[in-house]
């Protein structure tokens, strides 16, 4: 108990930081909607105009951006690469800090185990997540709302943020399992951002080249694709039972490599 709250007073600042981040973030996406939506429909039919690869950089397929459910999906793929930096870092820092801090020998010379430890660790990083989900949901509702007058979209919202909790965790147990996996644990934050990065920019490929759809079973970002959600006004099962495997998978490897490991 007194790691997991140790954890939480240590990583306090650091989430405080990343929710007024997100808020900022959400607020000026919507200061850009009510500019967007003020112009009406000649400006949709502007960015319409556009060559479809540069659409898709912007992720502007498939969305009505005079609607805030359209626009607030455009911003979704910011919204969620920010909250997965966040879980990938966190998820590495918070396995890695005791081997790069150098306080692994004070930590483990107590009466505890490795497996109280990892828990401990875990327990703490998760409820980080869900704090900044949260706030992420609630700012999110209360700035659409605002500009939009109206509720229309909240259902629409709280199903990508339980798509993006999802994402949130398989990248914080990925951070885990780097963390537990590496030699030099300096580089988890950086090995566990990478792997994220490589997965946000094989979401561009698979979206500008229908050829490289089958590695949309590589990417957590097109499990939960903001344009499939508005749609189909639900999460995919396929892709929900896919990514509680990735989370087992990185889980499991977190206690065995981290239970085997030699720290410095």
């Amino acid at each position: 108990m007194k790691i997991f709250l140790y954890e939480l007073k240590f990583y306090q600042k650091a989430l405080i930081m990343w929710c007024i981040g997100m808020i900022v973030l959400v607020f000026l996406s919507m200061v850009k909607y009510n500019t967007f939506s003020g112009a009406g429909q000649s400006a949709a039919d502007l960015f319409a105009q556009l060559p479809q690869s540069i659409q898709t950089i912007f992720g502007l397929n498939g969305f009505n951006l005079t609607q805030a459910s359209g626009f607030f999906g455009i911003m979704f793929m910011y919204i969620a690469l920010m909250a997965t930096i966040h879980a990938a870092m966190l998820g590495a820092g918070i396995i890695s800090k005791e081997e790069r801090d150098k306080t692994s020998e004070f930590l483990f010379a107590k009466p505890i185990s490795r497996f109280k430890v990892i828990t401990s660790k875990i327990s703490a990083g998760l409820v980080n997540i869900v704090i900044f989900n949260l706030v992420t949901l609630v700012s999110s509702i209360i700035t659409v709302e605002y500009f939009t007058k109206n509720n229309s979209t909240d259902k629409y919202i709280i199903l990508l943020m339980c798509g993006l909790m999802i994402m949130q965790i398989i990248f914080f147990f990925i951070g885990t399992a780097v963390a537990a996996l590496v030699k030099k644990p300096k580089t988890a934050s950086s090995v566990a951002t990478g792997v994220l990065l490589g997965t946000f920019i094989m979401t561009y490929l698979i979206n500008m080249n229908s050829s490289f759809d089958g590695l949309k079973y590589l990417t957590p970002f097109k499990y939960f694709d903001a344009q499939a959600l508005l749609a189909s006004s639900k999460l995919d099962i396929i892709y929900v039972l896919i990514s509680i495997i990735l989370i087992f998978i990185c889980t499991v490897v977190t206690y065995l490599a981290y239970k085997n490991k030699d720290l410095k």
